[in-house]
Protein backbone atom coordinates (compact mmCIF):
# COMPACT_ATOMS: atom_id res chain seq x y z
CA UNK A 1 0.00 0.00 0.00
CA UNK A 2 1.55 3.47 -0.92
CA UNK A 3 0.22 7.19 -0.41
CA UNK A 4 -0.13 8.59 -3.93
CA UNK A 5 -1.72 11.63 -3.24
CA UNK A 6 -2.27 14.69 -0.25
CA UNK A 7 -4.67 17.40 -0.53
CA UNK A 8 -6.47 20.14 1.89
CA UNK A 9 -9.86 21.27 2.05
CA UNK A 10 -10.38 24.21 3.88
CA UNK A 11 -13.73 25.18 5.35
CA UNK A 12 -15.05 28.62 7.54
CA UNK A 13 -17.02 28.06 10.14
CA UNK A 14 -17.38 31.69 10.95
CA UNK A 15 -14.81 31.86 14.15
CA UNK A 16 -12.11 29.92 12.56
CA UNK A 17 -11.20 28.33 8.98
CA UNK A 18 -11.51 24.42 9.52
CA UNK A 19 -8.21 22.66 7.77
CA UNK A 20 -9.23 19.41 6.81
CA UNK A 21 -5.97 17.29 5.21
CA UNK A 22 -7.23 14.03 2.55
CA UNK A 23 -4.37 11.58 2.21
CA UNK A 24 -5.23 9.35 -0.59
CA UNK A 25 -3.66 5.25 -1.45
CA UNK A 26 -2.96 3.16 -4.30
CA UNK A 27 -5.76 0.99 -2.72
CA UNK A 28 -8.99 1.70 -4.59
CA UNK A 29 -11.62 3.49 -2.17
CA UNK A 30 -8.95 3.69 0.68
CA UNK A 31 -8.22 7.55 2.08
CA UNK A 32 -7.97 8.86 4.86
CA UNK A 33 -9.37 12.58 6.99
CA UNK A 34 -7.21 14.67 9.37
CA UNK A 35 -7.19 17.88 10.54
CA UNK A 36 -4.91 20.66 10.95
CA UNK A 37 -6.90 23.59 11.84
CA UNK A 38 -4.84 26.56 12.94
CA UNK A 39 -6.81 29.67 14.02
CA UNK A 40 -5.41 32.67 12.25
CA UNK A 41 -2.69 30.63 10.66
CA UNK A 42 -4.65 28.54 7.66
CA UNK A 43 -2.56 29.34 4.58
CA UNK A 44 0.23 28.57 6.18
CA UNK A 45 -0.85 25.75 7.43
CA UNK A 46 -2.28 24.87 3.86
CA UNK A 47 1.37 25.95 3.01
CA UNK A 48 3.19 23.67 5.06
CA UNK A 49 1.01 20.61 4.24
CA UNK A 50 1.92 21.09 0.80
CA UNK A 51 5.21 21.63 1.45
CA UNK A 52 5.35 18.14 3.41
CA UNK A 53 3.69 15.90 0.80
CA UNK A 54 6.31 15.17 -1.25
CA UNK A 55 8.28 13.35 1.49
CA UNK A 56 4.95 10.84 2.17
CA UNK A 57 4.63 9.84 -1.53
CA UNK A 58 4.83 6.40 -2.27
CA UNK A 59 5.68 5.41 1.57
CA UNK A 60 3.18 2.88 3.25
CA UNK A 61 0.62 4.83 5.17
CA UNK A 62 0.51 2.38 7.71
CA UNK A 63 3.97 3.22 9.02
CA UNK A 64 2.68 6.28 11.23
CA UNK A 65 5.75 6.60 13.35
CA UNK A 66 8.21 6.40 10.60
CA UNK A 67 6.05 8.88 8.47
CA UNK A 68 5.67 11.45 11.50
CA UNK A 69 9.89 11.06 11.96
CA UNK A 70 10.38 11.60 8.29
CA UNK A 71 8.16 14.78 8.40
CA UNK A 72 9.77 16.35 11.37
CA UNK A 73 13.57 15.07 10.36
CA UNK A 74 13.49 15.79 7.07
CA UNK A 75 12.09 18.79 7.24
CA UNK A 76 15.26 19.91 8.56
CA UNK A 77 13.87 23.16 10.05
CA UNK A 78 12.64 23.21 13.62
CA UNK A 79 8.21 23.17 11.96
CA UNK A 80 7.22 25.05 14.99
CA UNK A 81 3.02 25.55 15.31
CA UNK A 82 2.28 25.98 11.83
CA UNK A 83 4.46 22.77 10.19
CA UNK A 84 3.83 20.42 13.15
CA UNK A 85 -0.31 21.34 12.89
CA UNK A 86 0.16 20.28 8.99
CA UNK A 87 2.21 17.22 10.44
CA UNK A 88 -0.52 16.25 12.70
CA UNK A 89 -3.13 16.58 10.00
CA UNK A 90 -1.29 14.14 7.69
CA UNK A 91 -1.18 11.90 10.83
CA UNK A 92 -4.19 11.80 12.21
CA UNK A 93 -5.77 10.49 7.91
CA UNK A 94 -2.91 7.32 8.46
CA UNK A 95 -4.68 6.58 11.44
CA UNK A 96 -8.09 6.90 9.63
CA UNK A 97 -6.32 4.60 6.93
CA UNK A 98 -4.42 2.16 9.04
CA UNK A 99 -8.28 1.40 10.85
CA UNK A 100 -10.20 1.30 8.03
CA UNK A 101 -7.59 -1.32 6.23
CA UNK A 102 -7.89 -3.51 9.53
CA UNK A 103 -12.01 -3.18 10.15
CA UNK A 104 -11.30 -1.28 13.33
CA UNK A 105 -12.13 1.71 15.02
CA UNK A 106 -8.94 3.99 15.71
CA UNK A 107 -9.00 3.31 19.68
CA UNK A 108 -8.52 0.26 19.30
CA UNK A 109 -5.49 0.49 17.79
CA UNK A 110 -4.26 3.00 20.39
CA UNK A 111 -4.71 0.25 23.03
CA UNK A 112 -8.25 -0.31 23.41
CA UNK A 113 -11.31 1.46 25.43
CA UNK A 114 -10.32 2.00 28.85
CA UNK A 115 -13.60 4.05 29.40
CA UNK A 116 -17.35 3.78 28.49
CA UNK A 117 -18.13 7.44 27.82
CA UNK A 118 -16.19 10.08 27.54
CA UNK A 119 -16.69 13.81 29.63
CA UNK A 120 -17.14 16.50 27.68
CA UNK A 121 -17.25 20.21 27.91
CA UNK A 122 -17.99 23.16 25.46
CA UNK A 123 -17.90 27.35 26.06
CA UNK A 124 -20.46 29.52 26.58
CA UNK A 125 -22.13 30.78 23.80
CA UNK A 126 -20.90 27.12 21.68
CA UNK A 127 -19.49 28.52 18.69
CA UNK A 128 -20.46 32.50 19.13
CA UNK A 129 -16.89 33.99 19.07
CA UNK A 130 -18.07 37.44 20.95
CA UNK A 131 -19.85 35.39 23.67
CA UNK A 132 -16.68 33.41 24.56
CA UNK A 133 -14.26 36.28 24.46
CA UNK A 134 -16.38 39.05 24.99
CA UNK A 135 -18.82 38.67 27.50
CA UNK A 136 -17.54 40.42 30.35
CA UNK A 137 -19.84 40.93 32.73
CA UNK A 138 -22.22 38.73 34.63
CA UNK A 139 -25.68 39.14 33.01
CA UNK A 140 -24.43 37.60 29.48
CA UNK A 141 -22.42 35.36 31.24
CA UNK A 142 -24.96 33.70 33.16
CA UNK A 143 -27.48 33.82 30.26
CA UNK A 144 -24.83 31.81 27.80
CA UNK A 145 -23.98 29.41 31.07
CA UNK A 146 -27.51 28.43 31.63
CA UNK A 147 -28.53 27.99 27.88
CA UNK A 148 -25.45 25.45 27.78
CA UNK A 149 -26.80 23.40 30.84
CA UNK A 150 -29.84 23.09 29.17
CA UNK A 151 -28.57 21.33 26.35
CA UNK A 152 -27.14 18.61 28.29
CA UNK A 153 -23.67 20.16 29.67
CA UNK A 154 -22.82 19.16 32.80
CA UNK A 155 -19.52 21.39 32.35
CA UNK A 156 -18.57 24.39 30.44
CA UNK A 157 -15.53 26.83 30.22
CA UNK A 158 -15.78 30.66 30.38
CA UNK A 159 -13.44 33.65 29.19
CA UNK A 160 -13.89 36.29 31.45
CA UNK A 161 -10.35 37.52 32.78
CA UNK A 162 -9.73 41.49 32.03
CA UNK A 163 -6.11 42.44 29.85
CA UNK A 164 -3.62 42.39 31.69
CA UNK A 165 -0.25 43.63 32.14
CA UNK A 166 2.21 42.82 35.25
CA UNK A 167 -0.44 44.50 37.76
CA UNK A 168 -4.45 43.43 38.28
CA UNK A 169 -6.31 46.59 39.37
CA UNK A 170 -8.70 45.78 41.93
CA UNK A 171 -11.77 47.23 40.52
CA UNK A 172 -10.89 44.35 37.61
CA UNK A 173 -9.99 41.79 40.78
CA UNK A 174 -13.25 42.44 42.52
CA UNK A 175 -14.96 42.36 39.22
CA UNK A 176 -14.12 38.88 38.30
CA UNK A 177 -14.86 37.76 42.12
CA UNK A 178 -18.47 38.56 41.47
CA UNK A 179 -19.21 37.25 38.00
CA UNK A 180 -17.67 33.90 39.33
CA UNK A 181 -20.31 34.00 42.05
CA UNK A 182 -22.99 34.86 39.74
CA UNK A 183 -22.09 31.91 37.51
CA UNK A 184 -21.68 29.13 40.21
CA UNK A 185 -25.41 30.39 41.70
CA UNK A 186 -26.99 30.06 38.35
CA UNK A 187 -25.36 26.61 37.54
CA UNK A 188 -25.33 25.02 40.68
CA UNK A 189 -22.72 22.91 42.53
CA UNK A 190 -23.35 20.20 40.12
CA UNK A 191 -21.98 21.77 37.34
CA UNK A 192 -18.02 21.77 36.63
CA UNK A 193 -16.32 25.35 35.49
CA UNK A 194 -13.54 26.15 34.04
CA UNK A 195 -11.85 29.55 33.63
CA UNK A 196 -9.64 30.36 30.90
CA UNK A 197 -7.33 33.28 31.67
CA UNK A 198 -5.86 32.78 28.12
CA UNK A 199 -2.22 33.96 28.86
CA UNK A 200 -3.40 37.20 29.85
CA UNK A 201 -1.68 37.98 33.29
CA UNK A 202 1.99 39.28 32.86
CA UNK A 203 3.24 38.18 36.57
CA UNK A 204 2.54 35.69 38.92
CA UNK A 205 1.23 38.27 40.86
CA UNK A 206 -1.29 39.32 39.25
CA UNK A 207 -2.34 35.34 37.92
CA UNK A 208 -2.90 34.74 41.84
CA UNK A 209 -4.77 38.00 42.43
CA UNK A 210 -7.41 36.27 39.93
CA UNK A 211 -7.26 33.05 41.17
CA UNK A 212 -7.68 33.68 44.81
CA UNK A 213 -10.98 35.91 43.29
CA UNK A 214 -12.34 32.86 41.62
CA UNK A 215 -11.35 30.27 44.56
CA UNK A 216 -14.46 30.34 46.89
CA UNK A 217 -16.76 29.22 43.94
CA UNK A 218 -14.35 26.04 43.21
CA UNK A 219 -13.23 25.72 39.57
CA UNK A 220 -12.70 22.38 37.76
CA UNK A 221 -9.55 24.22 36.90
CA UNK A 222 -7.98 27.39 35.35
CA UNK A 223 -6.41 27.30 32.79
CA UNK A 224 -3.16 29.40 30.80
CA UNK A 225 -3.06 31.80 33.81
CA UNK A 226 0.70 32.73 32.57
CA UNK A 227 1.80 33.12 28.98
CA UNK A 228 2.87 29.38 27.88
CA UNK A 229 6.49 28.98 28.68
CA UNK A 230 6.75 30.61 31.95
CA UNK A 231 7.35 27.02 34.09
CA UNK A 232 9.29 28.28 37.11
CA UNK A 233 5.75 31.03 37.25
CA UNK A 234 3.62 28.26 36.97
CA UNK A 235 5.56 26.34 39.79
CA UNK A 236 5.41 29.34 42.23
CA UNK A 237 1.73 29.34 41.67
CA UNK A 238 1.17 25.78 42.19
CA UNK A 239 2.75 25.83 45.47
CA UNK A 240 -0.09 29.06 46.53
CA UNK A 241 -2.79 27.91 45.61
CA UNK A 242 -5.35 25.03 45.89
CA UNK A 243 -7.04 25.85 42.69
CA UNK A 244 -5.90 22.86 40.14
CA UNK A 245 -3.93 24.38 37.00
CA UNK A 246 -3.88 23.67 33.60
CA UNK A 247 -2.08 24.40 30.41
CA UNK A 248 -0.34 23.50 26.99
CA UNK A 249 -2.93 24.38 24.44
CA UNK A 250 0.16 26.06 23.00
CA UNK A 251 3.08 23.81 23.46
CA UNK A 252 4.12 21.72 20.42
CA UNK A 253 7.08 20.14 21.37
CA UNK A 254 7.59 17.31 23.76
CA UNK A 255 10.09 18.51 25.53
CA UNK A 256 8.04 22.09 26.44
CA UNK A 257 5.93 19.11 28.07
CA UNK A 258 8.25 17.35 29.91
CA UNK A 259 10.03 20.63 31.87
CA UNK A 260 6.02 21.16 33.06
CA UNK A 261 6.22 17.58 34.22
CA UNK A 262 9.33 18.01 35.78
CA UNK A 263 8.49 20.89 37.52
CA UNK A 264 5.02 19.22 38.73
CA UNK A 265 3.57 22.97 37.76
CA UNK A 266 0.12 21.84 36.69
CA UNK A 267 -2.54 19.69 37.68
CA UNK A 268 -3.99 18.89 34.39
CA UNK A 269 -1.96 18.93 30.75
CA UNK A 270 -4.19 20.32 27.32
CA UNK A 271 -2.06 18.79 24.61
CA UNK A 272 -4.16 19.72 21.21
CA UNK A 273 -3.83 16.58 18.98
CA UNK A 274 -3.94 19.03 15.87
CA UNK A 275 -0.86 20.67 16.73
CA UNK A 276 1.32 18.55 18.82
CA UNK A 277 2.31 15.64 16.20
CA UNK A 278 -1.47 13.61 16.31
CA UNK A 279 -2.40 10.73 17.91
CA UNK A 280 0.64 8.94 18.88
CA UNK A 281 2.74 11.91 19.74
CA UNK A 282 -0.61 13.11 21.90
CA UNK A 283 -0.63 9.44 23.78
CA UNK A 284 3.22 9.73 24.42
CA UNK A 285 2.58 13.34 26.46
CA UNK A 286 -0.10 11.35 28.11
CA UNK A 287 1.78 8.48 29.07
CA UNK A 288 4.29 10.99 30.62
CA UNK A 289 1.67 12.93 32.52
CA UNK A 290 0.51 9.81 34.04
CA UNK A 291 3.70 8.90 34.95
CA UNK A 292 3.80 12.14 37.21
CA UNK A 293 -0.03 11.62 38.05
CA UNK A 294 -0.98 14.55 35.88
CA UNK A 295 -4.35 14.53 33.90
CA UNK A 296 -5.04 15.28 30.31
CA UNK A 297 -7.71 17.50 29.20
CA UNK A 298 -6.81 17.90 25.32
CA UNK A 299 -7.47 21.49 23.90
CA UNK A 300 -10.08 21.30 21.51
CA UNK A 301 -12.06 24.00 19.95
CA UNK A 302 -11.46 23.05 16.61
CA UNK A 303 -13.31 20.93 13.83
CA UNK A 304 -15.43 17.64 13.75
CA UNK A 305 -12.38 15.99 12.38
CA UNK A 306 -10.56 17.13 15.04
CA UNK A 307 -13.40 16.31 17.82
CA UNK A 308 -13.27 12.46 16.43
CA UNK A 309 -9.97 12.09 16.89
CA UNK A 310 -10.21 13.39 20.07
CA UNK A 311 -12.91 10.92 20.82
CA UNK A 312 -10.62 7.93 20.10
CA UNK A 313 -8.12 9.18 22.25
CA UNK A 314 -10.30 9.82 25.19
CA UNK A 315 -11.26 6.04 24.87
CA UNK A 316 -7.91 4.46 24.60
CA UNK A 317 -6.30 7.59 27.61
CA UNK A 318 -6.31 6.10 31.03
CA UNK A 319 -5.19 9.58 32.58
CA UNK A 320 -8.22 11.71 30.26
CA UNK A 321 -10.32 13.82 32.44
CA UNK A 322 -12.59 15.93 30.39
CA UNK A 323 -12.46 16.54 26.35
CA UNK A 324 -13.15 20.30 25.08
CA UNK A 325 -15.32 20.29 21.93
CA UNK A 326 -16.77 23.00 19.99
CA UNK A 327 -19.78 20.44 18.38
CA UNK A 328 -22.20 24.20 18.24
CA UNK A 329 -20.22 26.49 16.65
CA UNK A 330 -21.90 26.28 13.60
CA UNK A 331 -25.52 24.75 12.43
CA UNK A 332 -24.29 22.57 9.68
CA UNK A 333 -21.72 21.20 11.71
CA UNK A 334 -22.26 18.16 11.03
CA UNK A 335 -23.59 18.48 7.37
CA UNK A 336 -20.03 18.93 6.33
CA UNK A 337 -18.49 15.78 8.27
CA UNK A 338 -20.69 12.63 9.42
CA UNK A 339 -18.99 11.58 12.29
CA UNK A 340 -19.60 8.69 14.93
CA UNK A 341 -20.19 11.95 17.73
CA UNK A 342 -22.97 11.62 19.61
CA UNK A 343 -23.38 12.69 23.20
CA UNK A 344 -25.92 11.37 25.89
CA UNK A 345 -25.96 13.29 29.37
CA UNK A 346 -22.81 15.33 28.84
CA UNK A 347 -20.76 12.45 27.71
CA UNK A 348 -19.60 11.19 24.01
CA UNK A 349 -20.40 7.54 23.58
CA UNK A 350 -17.80 5.01 22.19
CA UNK A 351 -17.31 4.78 18.24
CA UNK A 352 -17.08 1.73 16.45
CA UNK A 353 -17.00 2.58 12.75
CA UNK A 354 -14.14 1.49 11.01
CA UNK A 355 -10.98 4.04 10.94
CA UNK A 356 -11.78 7.19 12.26
CA UNK A 357 -15.56 6.61 11.52
CA UNK A 358 -15.80 9.53 9.53
CA UNK A 359 -16.52 11.16 5.65
CA UNK A 360 -16.50 14.57 4.78
CA UNK A 361 -18.93 16.00 2.43
CA UNK A 362 -16.91 17.91 -0.04
CA UNK A 363 -20.05 19.23 -1.60
CA UNK A 364 -21.10 20.60 1.51
CA UNK A 365 -17.94 21.85 2.19
CA UNK A 366 -17.41 24.04 -0.87
CA UNK A 367 -20.29 26.05 0.25
CA UNK A 368 -18.05 27.63 2.85
CA UNK A 369 -15.09 28.67 1.53
CA UNK A 370 -11.93 30.50 3.39
CA UNK A 371 -12.85 34.00 4.92
CA UNK A 372 -10.36 35.57 6.89
CA UNK A 373 -11.39 35.02 10.88
CA UNK A 374 -12.02 37.60 12.72
CA UNK A 375 -9.02 39.11 14.33
CA UNK A 376 -9.86 39.25 18.32
CA UNK A 377 -6.28 40.06 19.35
CA UNK A 378 -6.59 43.35 18.57
CA UNK A 379 -8.69 44.21 21.18
CA UNK A 380 -6.10 43.48 23.71
CA UNK A 381 -4.71 46.92 24.14
CA UNK A 382 -4.31 48.65 27.44
CA UNK A 383 -5.39 52.10 28.08
CA UNK A 384 -2.66 53.81 27.74
CA UNK A 385 -1.55 51.59 24.47
CA UNK A 386 0.43 48.96 26.04
CA UNK A 387 -0.10 45.71 23.73
CA UNK A 388 -0.79 42.40 26.01
CA UNK A 389 -1.06 39.24 25.56
CA UNK A 390 -5.04 38.38 23.72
Amino acid sequence: MKITGIRTVVVNAEMRNWVFVRVDTDVAGLYGWGEATLEWKTRGVVGAVEDLAPLMLGRDPRDIEQAVRVMKKHSFWRLGAVGMSAVSGIELALWDILGKSLDVPVWRLLGGKVRDKVRVYTHLGLGDMRAVYESLDAAPLVEHARAVVEKGYSAFKAVFIPYTHFHAPVADVDKVAKMMEALREAVGPSVEIMVDFHGRPASVGAALAYIEALAPARPMFVEEVLPPGDTAGLAAIAGRTSVPLATGERLIERVEFDELFRARAIDIIQPDICHCGGLLEAKKIAAMAEAVSIGVAPHNPLGPIAGVAALHFAVSTPNHVIQEEMVGAVPWYFDVVDGPIRMVDGHWQVPERPGLGIEVDEAVAAKHPFAQEVMHATNAVMEDGTIVDW
